[in-house]
């Protein structure tokens, strides 16, 4: 239908999974690639709104959280002011997200890979504490429940990751 109405369609968007780690090295590729020009054009780099972290949907994304956490909206929050102060181009912060107004919390983000040296520092801090959001409110979650946690998991090892 939307080809029916709408002349112009767009760019095609693409999407791929990523894990924790994976998303910096995409994206710090992705800004080589516009550097080098091989790709024309600047590459706006976003993420659906699945990440744990930056998510607080008891019906969905965070349902059954270890600590009974499911609907405390204060991760994304808190996503959304450590995408802003990591760099990221677009923060949004929004409710609803397809489980019905009222019932859940997202923040949104975009990155922007321009090929500059600026690009590759504020991609590296984007893509790296965006899901890192995830790990520390899950690892939070078992630590409130007095599960013992290997170092690798605790929450400060993961802060030092991310902003050091």
């Amino acid at each position: 239908m939307a080809q029916e109405k709408v002349t112009f369609q767009g760019l095609p968007s693409r999407i791929c999974w990523l894990g924790y780690g994976e998303r910096k090295k995409m994206g710090l590729a992705i800004n080589e690639l516009v550097r080098s020009g091989e790709l024309k054009a600047t590459v706006v780099i976003g993420r659906d709104h699945l990440d744990c972290g930056s998510v607080a949907s008891p019906n969905r994304e965070t349902e059954a959280m270890k600590d009974g956490s499911d609907a405390v909206g204060d991760w994304a929050v808190l996503n959304a002011l450590v995408n802003t102060a990591a760099g990221a181009s677009w923060v949004s912060f929004h409710h609803g997200g397809g489980v019905g107004m009222g019932y859940s919390l997202h923040a949104g983000m975009v990155a922007v890979a321009d090929g500059s040296e600026l690009a590759d520092e504020r991609l590296a801090r984007v893509l790296t504490s965006d899901p890192g959001m995830g790990i520390i409110r899950h690892a939070d979650a078992v630590r409130v429940m007095n599960v013992p946690l290997c170092d690798f998991c605790s929450p400060s090892f993961y802060m030092q990751r991310i902003f050091s």
